[in-house]
């Protein structure tokens, strides 16, 4: 399967695919495809993954596409503008917190949702408390809002993120949260009363956009300027 990520503003993955190829994708995510494509609903993980998916706010099905002819090919997308990265799963698995996942495929790609690891980080840190995780041999699509700013993190290493700034991390990094501290930060800082702590190895995707703000403030903007 040969990848290409093309756009700007709102990027996009374009994938040629031969016969017998399949993929999973979010919902919403495509954007167009050629005549020998086809693609369903289905739920990874059966049952128990519908459960666990429908917690993580993610719906409890995903978009299974299913390659019937060679030299086919289709289109992906997000519902904001931003970024698309390409994680290779050799690397390790990765969690990536709503919204964020766009796509995966490979022989033996896994796409589950777990549980963070500490309950006020799953309370407070901005991504909840179910995350999906993505593991197995192949390729996973990550979707971020605006640019992404890429971060390793080596043993012990601490990084502060600001909460809806997280788009995906490696599954050996830890995830917690930590006060912003003081009266005033709190108040007026806007940044809420928590921050993200994440803790090395491993990589960590952040995205410049807080998701579901950026088109939210442009269509503000926009309506003011037109008054």
């Amino acid at each position: 399967m040969e990848l290409t990520i093309g756009g700007s503003i709102a990027q996009y993955a374009r994938l040629a695919l031969d016969e017998g190829d399949t993929l999973w994708a979010s919902r919403g995510a495509l954007i167009s495809y050629s005549a020998g494509i086809r693609w369903r609903l289905r739920v990874p993980g059966g049952i128990g993954g519908a459960v666990r998916r429908s917690f993580a706010g993610e719906g409890a099905a995903l978009t299974y596409v299913e390659c019937d002819g060679p030299n086919e090919r289709i289109e992906l997308g997000s519902t904001q503008p931003g970024h698309v990265d390409a994680w290779d799963l050799a690397r390790g698995p990765i969690i990536a917190t709503r919204g964020s996942f766009l796509a995966a495929w490979g022989p033996a790609v896994t796409i589950d949702v777990t549980i963070a690891r500490r309950v006020g980080a799953a309370l407070f840190g901005g991504a909840g408390l179910f995350l999906q995780r993505i593991s197995g041999q192949g390729i996973a699509l990550i979707h971020g809002s605006g640019d992404f700013i890429r971060h390793e993190l080596a043993p012990g290493e601490r990084l502060i993120v600001s909460s809806g700034n997280l788009a995906a991390f490696s599954s050996t990094v830890d995830y917690r949260i930590r006060g912003v501290g003081g009266c005033m930060k709190m108040l007026f800082g806007r940044e809420g009363i928590f921050m993200t702590e994440l803790v090395g190895p491993g990589s960590v995707l952040l995205q410049t956009l807080k998701r579901g703000r950026g088109i939210a403030s442009g269509a503000a903007g926009a309506a003011a300027a037109a008054g």
